[in-house]
């Protein structure tokens, strides 16, 4: 019952719920006490406002962000609360008391005062609010100050108007002891700090310590363009939630040749991108990116088919490919919107003929296969299991846009898998990592994912008693307490390195430093390697595991585990890279045969049905090698799905654009020449195209970005 109306109410949690019944209860009651009157009635019941109120904001409750749309926000709260009190001091017998007119006044000229303070802090926030969000871009040709104080602007509506804390405690303390000195001295004080806080603010409504106006840092950001001259483009658009899709793409764009770029059209996104050392730029507005010089762009990459795209699209200088964000057998991945591009870059055949079957007028000659390099940091499997209990990830993908059940295992077959591999006849470890959206459009599967969470949770917490390994649990205590020491260290100075510390910085401030430290990125990347290393270590190799968030990342729990439980999804064509065992569950029920022929990924995998008791084959698998039927097929499964070990890669993918970027710029050569041409010149002959020259593409190794007349920004840059 109670998790029924925490889901109706929209709160987290059930204290949430808590506060906001005791909040909703507690102003009638304070209505009551002030006709009453009833003076300690009021008091306590209008604490319990002041406390139910702090507590919902400080948490972030969605319950009462929307008690605005219903015209009982935040200042109108206050302001009843404050003529509540009126209401008291006149039923209280002071109606014509001094103390009366007094309250009336200042609590008139308190409210009064939100407006110039409500209107300054949004200035600020407007004028401290850049055009573009930048990282490794030095923005020195315009200056940028510091930011207010953080104290000042963060939740600054609510501070200002708990001051009137102080005026509610001195009347309240007047009307009990009908001494008048106490209300005059709480009204002032909340009049004097009210006052304090629009003063300390005004300082920085000065011009020199606004960011300068969004023009002059467009022409900044566009005299830098012209100076690094970037060459190959990644742009991404997407929700918060889907920032993981770009940041799988950043490794790959710090080892491109040429001089790289990475795009952005919203803020939310540029908050979570990840640590990179490729020059970062975030552009909201429509029109100011089409203002912008991106001229000496080649190549430009798109992880997601979004509506954004098109602003980009429709620039013709460039070459324009679909990378995507993950390669499966979901019809997502032979998306008709592909047409739009000029090439669709796929890892291995199986992209390729996914399209051609799927028929969406997407050209096979069209189509690149690249290989997939996110995929390096993927470990080999040895044959046999990294520690004496097996490591078996979970990992459902999420339960996509529709109720088709094929989207996802969890709904039909989530905690029968869960259930069957806690319950193995010879024990393994858990690792359940969820699909970062799963939950957020379907309540059942927020509910199955919950009820995972629990089961997981409670037999690792059985497992810390079980007396099989009382033993290692007692000889690994001093490694796990050093290891998780190691772990706050190395968080705390990814953290410093991150700016995550440095809460004062806003959007500008952030945009100015953050600028390119090759010695800082080297640094970033072994601290990862370290905190990665050090996790595996802070708990026993036995003990169950939830792992939600971007750390651990899913490549690692693929390195840490010696098979995976999954759905049709890129995470399946990934593992696959491994070698390891796998195992994929038929959730539509298509039966084993259709569902081999429908999705290529699970050739080579134990397919599960809903009831998921086929899961003794995948750990007989992982138990003994020599009963692991299928590892012959998942090496011919890799290659078709993935492509060549040999040329890497990376190696694919920069050839591919060092194509692409040759045939951009014939095509930007040829329409100047016809540009150039008398108007009654005949006709061009494009019956045999001329040949392009390959040094006037994208430069063909990363030397190219350290030659001398290249090197003003790409050393620093770059690193």
């Amino acid at each position: 019952m109670i998790s029924t109306a925490i889901r109706l109410a929209r709160v987290g949690s059930g204290s949430e719920l808590a506060a906001a019944l005791l909040l909703g209860l507690s102003f009638p009651c304070v209505m009551l006490a002030a006709i009453l009157p009833n003076i300690w009635l009021f008091a306590a019941a209008a604490a319990v406002t002041y406390l139910a109120d702090t507590f919902l904001h400080r948490r972030g409750s969605y319950l009462v962000n929307r008690l605005a749309k219903v015209r009982a926000g935040l200042s109108i709260r206050f302001l009843i609360r404050q003529m509540l009190l009126v209401l008291l001091v006149a039923r209280s017998g002071l109606g014509e008391d001094r103390i009366f007119y007094v309250t009336v006044i200042a609590v008139l000229m308190f409210y009064g005062l939100q407006a110039p303070h409500g209107a300054i802090v949004t200035l600020l926030r407007l004028r401290r609010r850049l055009p573009v969000v930048t990282r490794n871009i030095d923005l020195g040709a315009i200056r940028i100050p510091d930011a207010p104080p953080r104290k000042l602007l963060n939740r600054s509506a609510e501070k200002m108007l708990h001051l009137d804390v102080f005026a509610m405690v001195g009347v309240i303390v007047t009307l009990q002891t009908r001494d008048n000195i106490y209300g005059f001295a709480g009204l002032g004080l909340s009049l004097f700090l009210a006052v304090g806080y629009i003063a300390a603010l005004l300082p920085y409504m000065r011009p020199s310590r606004l960011v300068p106006p969004a023009d002059k840092v467009l022409v900044a950001v566009d005299e830098w363009l012209a100076e690094y001259r970037p060459t190959v483009m990644l742009y991404f658009s997407g929700s918060k939630e889907s920032a993981y899709q770009v940041n799988m793409w950043l490794d790959t764009m710090d080892k491109m040749e040429g001089r790289p770029l990475i795009v952005l059209r919203e803020r939310a996104i540029a908050n979570q991108l990840a640590p990179t050392a490729v020059p970062v730029l975030c552009v909201p507005g429509g029109v100011h990116l089409m203002n912008l010089d991106l001229s000496s762009v080649r190549v430009a990459l798109y992880a997601a088919n979004v509506g954004k795209n098109i602003h980009m699209l429709r620039v013709p200088t460039m070459k324009h490919v679909f990378i995507g964000h993950g390669d499966s057998d979901k019809l997502a991945s032979v998306n008709p919107y592909s047409k739009a591009y000029d090439e669709v870059w796929t890892a291995g055949r199986a992209g390729r003929d996914r399209y051609a079957l799927a028929d969406v007028g997407v050209r096979d000659e069209d189509i690149v296969e690249v290989g997939r390099p996110q995929l390096a940091p993927i470990e080999k499997g040895t044959g046999s299991p990294k520690n004496p209990v097996p490591t078996v990830l979970y990992a459902p993908t999420w339960e996509g846009w529709d109720d088709n059940p094929g989207n996802t295992s969890l709904l039909l077959a989530g905690e029968n898998i869960i259930k069957r591999l806690l319950n193995a006849e010879q024990p393994v470890r858990v690792l359940y990592k969820p699909h970062p959206f799963t939950g957020t459009r379907s309540a059942k599967a927020k509910a199955v994912h919950a009820r995972i969470i629990s089961l997981v949770e409670k037999a690792a917490a059985a497992r810390t008693t079980d007396a099989r390994w009382a033993k290692e649990a007692a000889g690994l205590r001093e490694g796990q307490s050093a290891a998780s020491a190691e772990l706050a260290r190395i968080q705390a100075r990814l953290n410093e390195l991150s700016g995550v510390s440095e809460g004062g910085r806003d959007e500008a401030e952030a945009s100015r430093d953050a600028k390119a430290d090759p010695a800082r990125q080297l640094e970033l990347a072994r601290l990862r390697s370290e905190w990665n290393t050090a996790y595996w270590r802070s708990f026993p190799w036995w003990e169950h595991r939830v792992i939600s968030g971007a750390e651990p990342r899913l490549y690692d729990c693929f390195n840490e585990s010696d098979a995976m439980v999954s759905d049709i999804s890129s995470v399946v064509s990934d593992f696959i890279a491994s070698g390891k065992p796998y195992a994929v569950t038929d959730s539509a029920e298509l039966g084993a045969e259709e569902f081999k022929r429908q999705n290529t990924a699970v050739r080579a995998a134990v397919i599960l049905s809903n009831s998921a008791e086929e899961l003794g084959q995948l750990l007989a698998a992982v138990a003994d090698p020599s009963a692991d039927r299928l590892a012959d097929d998942r090496h011919e499964l890799k290659r078709y799905l993935l492509g060549p070990d040999e040329p890497t890669s990376i190696e694919q993918f920069n050839a591919a654009a060092r194509a692409l970027a040759v045939k951009s710029e014939a095509r930007n050569v040829g329409v100047e020449e016809r540009l150039a041409e008398p108007a009654d010149a005949p006709a061009p002959d494009d019956s045999v195209p001329a040949e392009p020259r390959a040094e006037e593409g994208l430069e063909t190794s990363k030397d190219a970005r350290t030659e001398p007349e290249n090197n003003d920004l790409d050393s620093p840059v770059r690193g």
